[in-house]
Parts: C-alpha cells; structure tokens; sequence
C-alpha cells in the first residue's frame, strides 16, 4: 500500500512468456479496486473527509471549551455524546457503501481465467494475471485485460467482440491477429512464443494502439486491431489466445473509469458557509456579553466583593469579561445544535426510502426497483440544470425493426392513418419454416409479391440477404441466431429471411443461403467495405450460374448519383418515398445492383489487388477503385428501419425541457447515429432554426467553426427578433438573473460590430432566441476542451437548446461535465448503462445508472439507478423536488427555533449582571433539540409536500425555485434569523414586562427565576410548536402525532422533573420541587403565554394571508386550482384514460413531421477494415406535442417568445352552460395541437387549468397533459374575456378578484401583463379587455434579488 510509485512509462516492454523479465519493470498487477477505503485507511480519511464538515469541527472546538471548568457552564456529555452519534453513523453509512465497492471488486478480481503456465493452461483468478502472459478465451467469455490478440480459431485469424462495456455498442466488430502469429494455435507453439512487444504507455485512448512486435529478427505494427480490450465480450469465437499488454488499472477500461469522488450538495456547501457566518455571529454576541461583563463587574460588580467575590483564578474585571466571553459561547452554541445534523441524516435516508418503494418507478418487465444508492444528494435532484446522457441503451433499446421498403416505385409496409383499422400481423410460418417469430410486418401485398414470384422483389430481397457482414449461428436445425455488427444489419437480414431469402451461413470465401425453400452458395469475390466518406457497402458475388453482380446498399445521397441514366422516373418516384419514410421518422437506405462480365471482374480485380497492397495512400487508392467498380447500378429500392426508443423518451425529455432542464447526449456512437437519435428523440427537429456541425480537425479550423456559429446565432436572432432593439433588451437567463447585452465592451449597439468571434459577450450569447443545436466530433471536441477555447464552446454550446457529442471517449464524457460545472456553476446529472459512463457519472454532481444490457458497472458507480431513462422525470420533478422542498423548509425552521430558543440568553445577559446565567434549566437546554422539538420537524422534513406527485409531473416549472435555489438561500436563511430574533424578543420581554408587577391569588410576587424560566420555556414550546403548524403544508398522522404528541411530552417531562419524587431519589439535582405546578396554574402565566403566543404568530398569519392572495407563488396556484377542481367534481367516474392519456403512447403511433428531411440509416461503421459496421441513429416520427413544446427548452427563449407574442387570437364562443368544452381525446397517433410558446406551467395553457375539463388530467407519469382550449363562462369561474386573448403567453395567473355579476369569490385567468410583471418587473399595457386587471402573479423564478 504504502509502495514507492514506479516512474511514469515512456514506452512499454512486453517479453512474452517471461515473468522474470516483465516483472523488472513493476507493471501493474490486474487486481483493481474502486472503492475509497481499507481497513487501515478507513478510520482516518473518513474523519478527515467529515471534518471538512466546518459544523463538525465547530462542535469539537465547543467540546474543548466545555473541558475547561472555569468556562463551561454546560456538561462536556451534552456536546460529546450527539458529536460522537453523528461521526457514527456517518462513518457507518459510508463504510456500508464502500463493502459494497469491495464486494464487486472482488467479484471482478476472483473471475477465472485459462493462463498458459509452463506449457500448459491453468486456471487462475483474474487478479493474479500478469503482463506478459498468454490467455486463452473461450466463447462469451470477458476479457481479463487489455491483450495482443495471438491467433483464433476462427480462419485467418480473426475474432469477434462485443464492446458494450467500453463503449455502450451491443454490436460486434472484428478483430485480426497479425499474420505470423495466426499460426500458433496449440499450446507448444504458444509455449515456446517469445516475442517482445514494444508499445505506448498506458492512457485511455480506446480506438487507438501504437506498437512493435519483435520476433525471429522480424517487427510487426501492432494496431488497434490486433487489441482485445478489457471489458469485451468475446462472441461468434471458439476459442483465441491472447497475450497481456496492459492490466489492472493500466488498463484503458480503468484509464477511463475516473477516481471515486467524495460529493456534497449545494445545500451542504451553503450549510457549511452559513455556520461560519453564524459562528461570527455568535463571537460578536460573545464579545458584547463580555463588554458589559467587564463593564458590570467593573462599576458594580466590586461593590459586591465582599460577599460575592470573584473564583480563584480571576483577579480582575477583564479575566472576568475573559471567561464570561467563553461561556456566552458554550451557552448560545445551540443556534445550530449539532442534532441538525442529525435530523439531516434522517431525512435523507428517509427520503432515499421513498425513491427505494415507488412503485411507479418499479420495471415489471425486468423485475427491477429504483434503487437510491447514496442518501446524501437527495435534495440535490431538484436542483438540476444539465441532464449529460449516453445513447445506446439508456435513450434506446437498440433495437432495430423493418418497417416499410419501396420496390420499383411501389411501396409497402404499414399505413400512417391513425384512423383506419389496424392491419393484422403475417404470419410467415406457414409460408416459411425458418422465419424469425418475433419479426413483425403487416403489409400482405409484400408478401404476395414474393409468393408470385415477382423478380424485382426476389432481386430487393437477394440483395439483403448477401450485401452484409452478419454472422449467423445455427444452434439447432432451422433455428438461426445472427449477430449482426450492427442491429440495422440484423433488420435487414431478418426481414430478407422472413420473405423467404434466408441467410444460412459464410465463409471467407462463400455465403450460403436459401432462396424459396432452396438452398444456393454464392461464391463471395469482393467486399466493398463501408466507410465514413463512402456511406455504403457493397459485395461482389458470383451465382451458381457463373454470373457475377455486385450488389450495393448505402445512404440515397451518394447512391442514387451512381445509378445509370436509365433509372432516372424510378429515381424520381423512389425519392418521393424515402422523403415520406424521412418524414415518419425512418431511417432510409437506397439498394442497387450491377451485372459485370468476366472482363469487367478481372480487370477491376486487377486494380483492386494493386491498391490493396500500396504501401503508401492505400485507403485514397482503394477508395478510387471502389469508386470505379460502383457505377451505372440499377435501383431496386429503398428501405425503412425504425430504431425503438425505450418507452416514453420523447416524452419524458419534453417534460425535463419545459422544467428548463437541458439534455445534452454524449455518445460513442457517429456524426449520423447521433443526430438521427437526436430527432428521434425530439431533442432536434425540422423546425429547428439551424444545426451546426462542428467537425474541424485542427484547433483552428474549430475555432473558426465555433465562431461562425456564433456569428449565426447572433444574426438569426436579431432577425428572429425584428431588429437589434428588440434584440438588446435584458431577459431571464436560464440561471434567472437578468442581464443586458451593453457590457460587452465591444462599444454601442450597432449590429455588425458586435459580431466579434472569439468570443462575443457572454451577456449577448445568453440572450440569444431561436432554436438551435450544436454537434460536435470527438476529434473537434478534443481541441474545443483546451483551456483556451473552452470558454468558447461553452458560451456557443449553452446558447444552443440541444448538444450532441459523439464519438466522444469515456474520459472526454467526464471532461465535458466537468466543463459545464467550472464555467456555469450548474448542478449536473449524467446518466448512463455501460462501463464507458462510468467517468462521467462519477464527474457529475448527480450519476445515474441504467440497469439495462451492458453490464452493471454504470449502476455500480451510480448514486441511483433504475431500468428505464422515462422514469428519470419522476426521480426529478417528484422526488428531487420534493426532498428540495422539504430539506429547505426544514432548514428554515430549524434555525428559527434555534434562533428563538438562544437569542433569550442574549436577552436576559443584560438583566443578569452579563453572569452567563442561563434562562432555562440544564434539563430543558438539553431537551429542547432532541426531545421537544425534533419529531415534528422530522415529520415535516420526510413526509411535507405543496402539491401531489401528479401535479408536479402536470407542470414542470415547480421545478424552477429549486434551480434557481429560491427557497433556501441566504436571503432565505436571514429572515428566518431575522423572525427568530423577534420571536425570542418576544418571549424574553412579553413575560418580564407582565411577571414583574403580577401576583399569585394568594399575593405572592411571580417576579421569581423559575416562575419566569417556566413561563418563557412554555411559552417557547408552544410557539414553536404552532409555527411548524402553519409550515406544514400536508399532514399525515404521523405530523399530528409528533406535534401534538411533542407539545404533550414536554409537559409531561417538565411536571416530572419538578415532582416531589425524583427530588426525593436526587436532591442535588432537581433544587425546584414544585415550582412547574405552581406556575402553570396561574391564570397570569396562561394569559402572557397567549398573548406571547399570539405576538408571534398573528404577523406571520397575516403576512402569510396577504402574500397569497397578492402574489401567490405557482405551487400556491396549483394547490389552490386542485380544491377548485375537486369542488367542481362531477360525481361521474373518471376515466384515467382521458384527455391525455393517448400522449402515453405517442412513440408508437408516427406523426408526420413538418417537412422532413431524409436521414440515411446506413451508419454503420467505426472505422474501415473488415466488416467494420457500426450502428447508426435515426429519427422516429416527430411527435406535435414534444415539437410544439421544444421551444420551451431553456427559460430565456420561452420569455422571448412571450415577449414577442401578440395577443390576437381567435376566441370560442361561450357555451350556453357554462362549462368549458372538454378537451379532445388524445388517441395514439393524434395529438392536439399546442403553442410553440411553453406557459409558466410547463405546457400550453389555453386554459384556466381549475376549469374542469370533461376526462381527468392523464395520470400516466410519462406523458405532458396537453390542455384545451376553454370557453369563457359569464357565470362560471372563468377568464373574462379580454384577458383570454393573453392566453397563448402560456402565463396561469392566480388572481384574488372578484369577476363582475358572478357569485364565485376569485377569478383565476391567464394574462401575458401578469407574466411581464412578474418576470421583468414591468406593468404590460393591457389587452383589449373591459374587466379590471387582476393583480399579477409573480412567479418562484422571479424571487431572485
């Protein structure tokens, strides 16, 4: 543990076979451990990281002082005892997390692996692996390190992996020994191996690997195909052996991995800075205390020497003050008592319980909970700014279907009118006994074709069956299993083998299929292969019948320009369809064919196998010949392939984006993959005002593409604005500070001369309007994260409403959050299901796994985790916001309390000679944080709510005050000190002022200590007692048990402790027998009690009354729109499936996007070589409620479009009943329409929302309930009817005012001057109404100072 570092590597030696040898070098072992602690670590850097607690420290400063005799005035134990609690179960907790950390590494470690040792295999546990030896792997085994692959079972050398742990891809790709060592494939060739590989150092470059092999005085380059990387899957491989490069933590699956961080949440962060302000604030009362000490001892404290002199230590009036300085500490330390710390715990894991039993985040399918797996970042979730996603496997299933194809200028597939009958599924098995039974098609007349024997149909689906790199299995006679390099290939092949032209199995040289029942060997010549220039592939194949034809497949864009001029009206007709399929959300590919003669074949050959072998330029040489062979081809078609998202997706990032949410997608995946997800998932749309690609390969050519977006945005925006007037005027960012765009020092605000790239203003790139996205390449983003251009993309990325990186490595995810969170001092959260997430959720403030198909290595780095990305919005709006909500309001009573129990010693110092004289006796000080006043604060910090869970998911922007971190602050923190302070005023001076002059019946003065010690303390209790119920805004038996039941408790314990009985069992302790018994049955005592009580509570009332029925916050509206619909209820039952409930199943029902642009499906390949395919993205169907509402996605650009909006809409004519009209069913595949301006409450709100409408508000979590338009009512509660032409700014305005010749006692309406007021502080001119103008509404955002 404590061994010298090894110097960092400049190149790395590997002598095969040779332990003593590499071990001279003190590579790495392959054990790995992410966990935080050993048995040896864990005690002092647990201690360590919790006195970074400035409260932690705070209370071991205190318990020194309480050492100290002369000073305290308090028992040590009251400090020591609640001090040592805290570290314990803190330490506890964070000892169980780290187990777990241990368990999985050992479980990873203790795997077993084949090693050859001596000659011969042996097993041994993956953690005693070493560099240098040779491994064997067997079918779906991992591998154990990062290896040189030697040789393979398979011919010529290769073998196939999956890499979903490295790079979240479930398809295979190919791998390749080099050729002198495929030969070795017994274990005596590989014993007596003794080559020396000589390579780079370890790093975390997953697709790249640069070495030597030196063998029988030969060297061989080493690339990064000839690797095995830790974490791969070996798939579709006998067996393979591979020798050990790199292990453990020199691996670049651990080179990725990131170091587990020790994380704390904002509000810890704001905690820790507020005890350090109270702290002084408590050192400024001590020094004041000890002034007046100093000043009463002084001039008249000598006067009593004689008989009350000075202990033994002090021998003058400023040793006095000295102590008393001290003293005053001990006694006002309770202004943040360390059970509030405590209490925090508690809450939090009460909360991480919650998250642990929703049921409505529970996943039937897989059986599988949400899980919160670290209790101390709840409150954090309802704070979030920046969502960074993986693709594969958390936004998608990645699962690709055949869904529609054109063949000579027909097309087939399913039909796009929601409103005919659903087709019935085929079913093949009759037809064909080899189909796959999962495939699903519904067109008959496809299926007709192939049956007559139509020949275009039987060449369109030929083609699909031979133009691939699957592999196929056949694990059982007719039972066929492909693994496909990518799932759009799998598509393909299955639909071919369903319609009859079933892909059997290959070799290097062959493909063997069967054609209608009969089977028939191609003879393979030539593979094509796909690349990122090329966006196709192709194959040449020679028939049973000596005809050769290469068969081609690619995006239409460079297809359909090879095509002979004969195929022009095809073309034409063909285009028209894939333009239809571009619309309805497909991903689209174009087939071709051409017949070449024997002549043709051999020359080209010729040239082929010249490039091939070119030492210098291959690949431009290869590419020409390519070039050359795929020409004049004639079209067969096209396809259409739909990549299924996971459930509810688009949906469930409509709703994040209303709540102001920004999604950015970080993805192995390339350019086309992404951007093709991106629409799927409605993060991009065809409305969208521009995308830009940043694709530059030099640090120059990216900065000069960043500032030409920049420059684009700006211009856009302008004329989006109508002019720079428009343009200039300041606006709520997303951060909900407002800013203008003068400070930019570019001087004046003429419009071309503020165009300066780089960078502009931040002020003039936060103020941008209009809907753009950003998407960058790995290898562009590699230069924009250099520290002197990540200002630069920051400003350009965070101007843009949505971000897509791709081809981005594990280590560059992380590196992009940590961006975000130095420059915008945002809370972010990634999100995540493989290994190759696992830096960037450890980097976020927030790391969410997916327990998907790749692994668990994302949930085991995770905070929380669950099994679907929809239910994201619930852990968010409801949890988060909710755990926000309640540690805030929390917080803000326990200081008051606090505040209001201390600041009386403060009080009664200057009436008792500055003694340090404590008001209350030890028992209640005691008492007082863990007995009296901690359950009800307990109860409203686990179980308070402002509205239901569905109310929450209803409208999004509740979400805003926990973003903006309204409602604990330090404006916040200060008037709750602020209510504190008058509370304790209140209770010192109310009962001094009354007790002093009062009497008993009997005559005898009440004007004594513990006469006024229990008043006040009563007093206190109770007042306390009702402030937290007026705090909590939902009860449940458990909030009136512990209130009242704590109110009870402490007369019970107070009576106890002054009985004749414990006095009697301790006479040195309890002095004052009686004296709680005697007070509490005077009726003075009960009426300054009251009158206390009611000098307290009364503003706070009022205050209250006024500040909601003026300016109500939008959770007060909510509230007080759900009594209004529950009153206005109809007793009918209520269909869950009502208005709304059809958005549940937008995904599956395609709507037609306005315009589409065609996105080519074939995106397959990472790199070139051999089969090397990779998966593409696509875009389903452009859903009208997650386009309508995209606009919405950061605050400034729904505000501008507010702003801009005028207030000239069509209105519908009252009903005769007063009711409003309902809203139209929302069937799957139809969806009403909604304003492109998001409201307030994160939809459209044409409506009044407590207007109820004639179904229930949908009560699927999933989806955004989409209000109607609602008719105006003369007797009804409804807008008047100037103010519903302000509807469409989406503003829901509570206003307390009465409607005119109407019996209701408020009208509630939408107006856009309310919105103005309350967001920019400005009074809008008003509508074309003649009703009185409602007082506006200000909203939480608007609470910044």
């Amino acid at each position: 543990m404590f061994r010298k570092r090894p110097p960092p590597e400049e190149e790395r030696r590997v002598r095969a076979n040779d332990r003593e040898y590499n071990e001279k070098f003190q590579y790495a072992s392959n054990c790995i451990m992410t966990s935080k602690y050993n048995i040896v670590t864990f005690l002092p850097v647990n201690l360590f990281e919790q006195f970074q607690e400035v409260a932690n420290t705070y209370f071991l400063f205190l318990l020194i002082l309480q050492l100290i005799p002369q000073i305290s005035s308090l028992s040590w134990f009251t400090t020591i005892v609640p001090l040592a609690l805290v570290l314990t179960i803190t330490a506890v907790k964070d000892a169980t997390d780290d187990y777990f950390r241990h368990k999985s590494d050992n479980q990873v470690n203790n795997r077993q692996s084949q090693v050859l040792i001596r000659g011969s295999l042996q097993n041994e546990k993956w953690m005693n692996v070493r560099v240098g030896d040779i491994v064997k792997l067997e079918n779906k085994q991992f591998v154990a390190a990062d290896l040189l692959l030697l040789s393979s079972s398979e011919p010529h050398g290769l073998c196939y992996i999956e890499t979903a742990e490295l790079d979240g891809e479930t398809n295979m790709k190919v791998r390749q020994s080099v050729s002198v060592t495929s030969e070795l494939g017994n274990q005596n060739n590989l014993a007596s191996f003794d080559g020396e590989v000589v390579c780079e150092p370890p790093n975390n470059k997953l697709d790249r690997f640069c070495g030597t092999l030196y063998w029988r005085d030969k060297k061989y380059t080493l690339t990064n195909q000839n690797m095995l990387l830790r974490g791969c899957v070996l798939r579709n491989t006998e067996a393979c052996y591979g020798l050990v490069i790199f292990a453990g933590p020199d691996t670049k699956l651990m080179q990725n991995s990131g170091r587990t961080k020790f994380k704390r949440t904002s509000i810890d962060r704001l905690m820790n800075t507020l005890v350090l302000w109270i702290f002084g604030f408590l050192v400024c009362m001590g020094v004041i205390l000890a002034v007046g000490n100093a000043v009463w001892e002084r001039e008249v404290g000598s006067l009593f020497q004689s008989y009350l002199p000075w202990d033994p230590p002090v021998d003058n009036f400023l040793f006095s003050a000295f102590l008393s300085f001290w003293s005053y500490v001990i006694i006002l330390n309770t202004v943040v008592p360390i059970s509030l710390y405590v209490s925090v715990e508690v809450i939090r894991l009460g909360h991480s319980y919650f998250i642990n039993w929703d049921q409505d985040m529970f996943c039937s399918l897989c059986n599988t909970a949400a899980e919160a797996r670290t209790t101390t970042l709840n409150e954090e979730l309802g704070q979030v700014e920046y969502i960074f996603s993986d693709k594969t496997g958390t936004l998608t299933q990645n699962i690709m279907s055949f869904n529609k194809c054109s063949i000579n200028g027909q097309t087939y597939g399913e039909g796009t009118d929601p409103l005919a009958p659903q087709p019935k599924r085929l079913d093949f098995t009759l037809f064909n006994p080899l189909a796959d039974l999962d495939f699903c098609f519904y067109d008959d007349t496809l299926l007709e074709s192939v049956k007559v024997g139509d020949a275009h149909t039987h060449k369109f689906f030929r083609l699909l069956s031979l133009c691939h790199t699957v592999m196929s299995e056949e694990k059982s006679e007719g039972e066929l299993v492909y693994k496909a390099q990518s799932p759009d290939e799998g598509a393909l092949v299955t639909a071919a083998r369903n319609f009859g032209f079933v892909f059997r199995s290959r070799t290097p040289g062959t493909i063997t299929t069967t054609e209608m029942g009969r089977p028939v060997t191609y003879t393979l010549l030539a593979i094509l292969d796909f690349n990122n220039i090329r966006k196709r592939m192709s194959v040449i194949v020679r028939n049973p019948e000596g005809r050769i034809r290469l068969y081609c497949k690619g995006a239409d864009t460079v297809l359909l320009e090879r095509l002979h001029p004969c195929n022009q009206e095809l073309t034409n007709v063909t285009s028209d369809h894939l333009n239809e399929y571009a619309a309805d959300g497909l991903r689209t590919l174009a087939l071709a064919y051409r017949d070449l003669s024997e002549d043709e074949w051999e020359a080209w050959s010729e040239s082929h196998r010249y490039a091939d072998k070119a030492v210098s330029c291959r690949e431009e040489r290869l590419a020409d010949a390519y070039e050359q062979i795929e020409q004049d081809m004639m079209l067969l078609g096209a396809t259409a392939i739909e990549d299924k998202l996971q459930e509810g997706v688009p949906e469930t990032i409509a709703v994040l984006s209303l709540a102001n949410i920004k999604i950015w997608v970080l993805t192995g995946d390339k350019q086309e993959t992404a951007v093709n997800i991106g629409y799927s998932c409605k993060m991009l749309t065809d409305d969208m005002t521009e995308v830009f690609i940043i694709c530059g390969h030099t640090v120059q050519s990216v900065r000069q593409e960043l500032g030409r977006a920049r420059e684009r945005m700006i211009e856009l925006s302008r004329t989006r604005d109508g002019g720079k007037e428009e343009g200039m005027e300041g606006c709520f960012m997303g951060n909900g500070f407002r800013e203008g765009q003068e400070g930019d020092g570019t001087g004046g605000r003429e419009g071309g001369k503020q165009l300066q790239c780089p960078p502009p203003s931040s002020n003039l790139m936060d103020n941008i309007s209009g809907e753009f996205a950003l998407v960058i390449n790995g290898h562009s983003l590699a230069h924009a994260l250099e520290a002197d251009m990540e200002t630069e993309f920051v400003s350009t990325a965070c101007a843009c409403k949505a971000v897509i990186c791709c081809r981005v490595t594990p280590l560059q995810k992380a590196q992009v959050v940590e961006l975000i969170k130095k420059h915008k001092k945002a809370v972010t959260l990634a999100i995540g299901d493989g290994a190759n997430d696992v830096s960037m959720i450890k980097s976020a403030h927030i790391g969410v796994g997916i327990s998907g198909q790749e692994g668990i290595q994302a949930v085991l780095a995770s905070d929380y985790s669950f099994s679907q990305f929809r239910f994201l919005q619930r852990l968010l709006l409801v949890h988060g916001r909710w755990s926000y909500l309640r540690m805030c309001r929390f917080l803000c009573y326990f200081f008051y309390k606090n505040f209001a129990f201390t600041m009386v010693h403060f009080w009664f110092g200057f009436f008792c000679g500055f003694s340090a004289q404590t008001v209350y006796d030890q028992y209640f000080i005691t008492l007082y944080n863990i007995v009296y006043t901690s359950l009800p604060v307990l109860a409203m910090g686990i179980f308070d709510q402002d509205v239901p869970d569905q109310r929450s998911l209803e409208y999004p922007k509740l979400y805003e005050p926990g973003q903006l971190n309204l409602l604990f602050n330090k404006r916040e923190f200060f008037i709750c000190i602020a209510q504190g302070i008058y509370t304790s005023v209140v209770l010192f001076f109310v009962p001094c002022a009354v007790l002093s002059d009062a009497t008993q019946s009997t005559g005898v003065p009440l004007a004594d200590y513990q006469t006024f010690a229990v008043t006040t303390a009563t007093a206190l209790v109770i007042v306390v007692s009702v402030q937290i119920a007026l705090d909590t805004g939902f009860w449940t038996v458990i909030n009136h048990v512990f209130v009242w039941g704590s109110l009870g408790l402490f007369f019970s314990i107070m009576l106890a402790l002054h009985s004749q009985t414990l006095f009697m069992i301790f006479p040195n302790q309890f002095h004052f027998v009686g004296s709680a018994q005697i007070t509490l049955l005077q009726p003075v005592v009960w009426l300054t009690i009251a009158l206390a009580t009611a000098i307290c509570i009364v503003p706070v009332l009022a205050f209250r009354f006024l500040k909601v029925d003026l300016k109500p916050q939008l959770s007060d509206t909510v509230r007080y729109t759900q009594l209004v619909r529950q009153k206005k209820r109809k007793p009918v039952d209520r269909s869950e499936g009502g208005a709304c409930r059809g958005l549940g199943s937008v995904s599956e029902g395609r709507l037609g996007a306005r315009g589409g642009s065609r996105r080519s499906g074939y995106a397959f390949a990472h790199q070139e070589g051999f089969g090397e395919l990779i998966t593409s993205g696509k875009n389903m169907r452009l859903s009208s409620l997650a386009l309508a509402n995209f606009a919405s996605r950061h605050s400034s650009g729904w505000i501008d479009t507010l702003r801009r909006k005028k207030p000239t809409h069509a209105h519908t004519t009252p009903s005769a009943s007063g009711e409003s009209s309902p809203a139209p069913s929302c069937v799957s595949g139809s969806v009403p329409p909604l304003s492109n301006s998001s409201s307030v409450l994160g939809g459209s709100q044409d409506t009044p929302i407590e207007e109820e409408t004639g179904a229930a508000p949908a009560q699927n979590t999933q989806t955004v309930p989409a209000l109607s338009t609602q008719t105006p009512s003369a007797s009804e509660d409804a807008a008047p009817q100037g103010s519903a032409q302000a509807v469409d700014a989406g503003v829901l305005t509570p206003a307390a005012v009465r409607s005119r010749g109407g019996d209701s006692p408020g009208g509630w309406t939408i107006t856009l001057g309310s919105m103005q007021e309350a967001l920019f502080g400005w009074k809008a001119r008003a509508t074309a109404s003649n009703s009185p103008r409602p007082p506006s509404v200000p909203m939480e955002s608007s609470q910044i100072e």
